[in-house]
Protein backbone atom coordinates (compact mmCIF):
# COMPACT_ATOMS: atom_id res chain seq x y z
CA UNK A 1 0.00 0.00 0.00
CA UNK A 2 1.43 3.56 -0.30
CA UNK A 3 0.68 6.87 1.22
CA UNK A 4 1.93 9.96 2.49
CA UNK A 5 4.33 9.64 -1.00
CA UNK A 6 5.88 6.43 0.78
CA UNK A 7 5.35 2.93 0.43
CA UNK A 8 3.99 1.60 3.81
CA UNK A 9 3.00 -1.33 5.90
CA UNK A 10 3.47 -3.09 9.03
CA UNK A 11 7.11 -2.33 9.00
CA UNK A 12 7.39 1.42 9.34
CA UNK A 13 7.13 3.56 12.45
CA UNK A 14 5.19 6.94 12.01
CA UNK A 15 6.29 9.95 14.16
CA UNK A 16 4.45 13.40 13.92
CA UNK A 17 6.65 16.38 15.68
CA UNK A 18 3.82 18.18 17.52
CA UNK A 19 3.79 21.06 15.58
CA UNK A 20 2.95 19.38 12.39
CA UNK A 21 0.55 17.38 14.08
CA UNK A 22 -1.24 20.56 15.76
CA UNK A 23 -1.17 22.13 12.32
CA UNK A 24 -4.03 18.89 11.26
CA UNK A 25 -7.75 19.57 11.33
CA UNK A 26 -8.42 16.64 13.37
CA UNK A 27 -5.35 14.70 14.89
CA UNK A 28 -7.41 11.99 16.06
CA UNK A 29 -8.83 10.91 12.11
CA UNK A 30 -5.15 11.42 11.57
CA UNK A 31 -3.96 8.70 14.07
CA UNK A 32 -6.21 6.06 13.17
CA UNK A 33 -5.85 6.59 9.40
CA UNK A 34 -2.14 6.10 10.09
CA UNK A 35 -3.12 3.44 12.18
CA UNK A 36 -4.40 1.46 8.97
CA UNK A 37 -0.62 1.23 7.36
CA UNK A 38 1.78 1.57 10.40
CA UNK A 39 3.11 -0.63 12.63
CA UNK A 40 3.55 2.59 15.56
CA UNK A 41 2.18 6.28 15.50
CA UNK A 42 3.27 8.42 17.65
CA UNK A 43 4.77 11.99 18.88
CA UNK A 44 7.57 13.69 18.88
CA UNK A 45 8.54 16.71 20.78
CA UNK A 46 10.69 18.91 23.72
CA UNK A 47 8.02 19.52 25.45
CA UNK A 48 6.72 16.52 26.69
CA UNK A 49 3.82 17.85 28.70
CA UNK A 50 2.57 19.95 25.49
CA UNK A 51 2.39 16.54 24.35
CA UNK A 52 0.77 14.44 27.36
CA UNK A 53 -2.08 17.52 27.02
CA UNK A 54 -2.42 17.09 23.50
CA UNK A 55 -2.91 13.53 23.78
CA UNK A 56 -5.70 14.28 26.55
CA UNK A 57 -7.26 17.10 24.51
CA UNK A 58 -7.42 14.99 21.39
CA UNK A 59 -7.82 11.33 23.03
CA UNK A 60 -5.06 10.03 21.29
CA UNK A 61 -3.30 6.67 22.30
CA UNK A 62 0.45 7.30 20.68
CA UNK A 63 2.71 3.94 20.67
CA UNK A 64 5.55 5.50 22.28
CA UNK A 65 6.06 7.40 25.14
CA UNK A 66 8.84 10.43 25.10
CA UNK A 67 9.74 9.31 28.88
CA UNK A 68 11.30 13.03 29.43
CA UNK A 69 13.30 12.66 26.19
CA UNK A 70 14.28 15.93 24.00
CA UNK A 71 13.05 15.02 20.00
CA UNK A 72 17.26 14.17 19.09
CA UNK A 73 17.17 11.24 22.47
CA UNK A 74 13.51 10.18 21.23
CA UNK A 75 13.95 9.96 17.55
CA UNK A 76 17.24 7.94 18.10
CA UNK A 77 15.93 5.57 20.73
CA UNK A 78 12.50 5.34 19.46
CA UNK A 79 13.96 3.70 15.75
CA UNK A 80 16.39 1.23 18.09
CA UNK A 81 13.36 0.55 20.02
CA UNK A 82 10.58 -0.46 17.10
CA UNK A 83 12.51 -2.71 14.81
CA UNK A 84 10.23 -1.72 11.83
CA UNK A 85 11.99 -1.74 8.38
CA UNK A 86 10.98 1.96 8.14
CA UNK A 87 10.95 4.80 10.21
CA UNK A 88 8.98 8.38 9.12
CA UNK A 89 9.16 11.95 10.64
CA UNK A 90 6.52 13.99 9.49
CA UNK A 91 7.57 17.54 10.45
CA UNK A 92 6.81 21.05 9.98
CA UNK A 93 10.41 22.76 9.98
CA UNK A 94 14.04 22.92 9.26
CA UNK A 95 15.10 21.53 12.61
CA UNK A 96 13.05 18.49 12.30
CA UNK A 97 14.34 17.46 8.79
CA UNK A 98 17.98 17.68 10.45
CA UNK A 99 17.02 15.48 13.48
CA UNK A 100 15.19 12.96 10.67
CA UNK A 101 18.36 12.65 8.52
CA UNK A 102 20.55 12.61 11.56
CA UNK A 103 19.01 9.42 13.43
CA UNK A 104 17.97 7.93 10.17
CA UNK A 105 14.52 8.61 9.68
CA UNK A 106 12.43 9.68 6.13
CA UNK A 107 11.21 13.09 6.77
CA UNK A 108 8.31 14.37 5.06
CA UNK A 109 6.71 18.04 5.64
CA UNK A 110 3.77 17.99 7.40
CA UNK A 111 1.91 19.84 4.00
CA UNK A 112 3.22 16.71 1.64
CA UNK A 113 1.80 14.56 4.42
CA UNK A 114 -1.47 15.78 4.36
CA UNK A 115 -1.71 16.59 0.90
CA UNK A 116 -0.77 12.89 0.01
CA UNK A 117 -2.67 11.03 2.37
CA UNK A 118 -6.06 13.25 2.57
CA UNK A 119 -5.87 14.96 5.78
CA UNK A 120 -6.96 18.49 6.07
CA UNK A 121 -4.41 20.85 7.61
CA UNK A 122 -6.35 23.48 9.90
CA UNK A 123 -5.83 26.92 7.91
CA UNK A 124 -7.56 24.69 4.72
CA UNK A 125 -10.57 24.02 7.21
CA UNK A 126 -10.94 27.69 8.34
CA UNK A 127 -10.76 28.82 4.65
CA UNK A 128 -13.27 26.36 3.92
CA UNK A 129 -15.20 27.84 6.93
CA UNK A 130 -14.71 31.50 5.30
CA UNK A 131 -15.82 30.41 1.88
CA UNK A 132 -19.10 29.03 3.08
CA UNK A 133 -20.13 31.96 5.56
CA UNK A 134 -19.30 33.93 2.04
CA UNK A 135 -21.60 31.87 0.35
CA UNK A 136 -24.46 32.16 2.87
CA UNK A 137 -24.21 36.20 3.05
CA UNK A 138 -24.37 36.16 -1.09
CA UNK A 139 -26.99 34.39 -1.21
Amino acid sequence: MSNSGITVGEGMTLAFELSALDRLADPAEVFADARQWSRYVGIISNDTNAVESYVREHDLEPDFDLGGRDKWLASSEIRQETGTERHVFVGAGTEDRRIAEHTGWEFVPITDAAEKAGWTLESERTKQGLLERLRGWLS
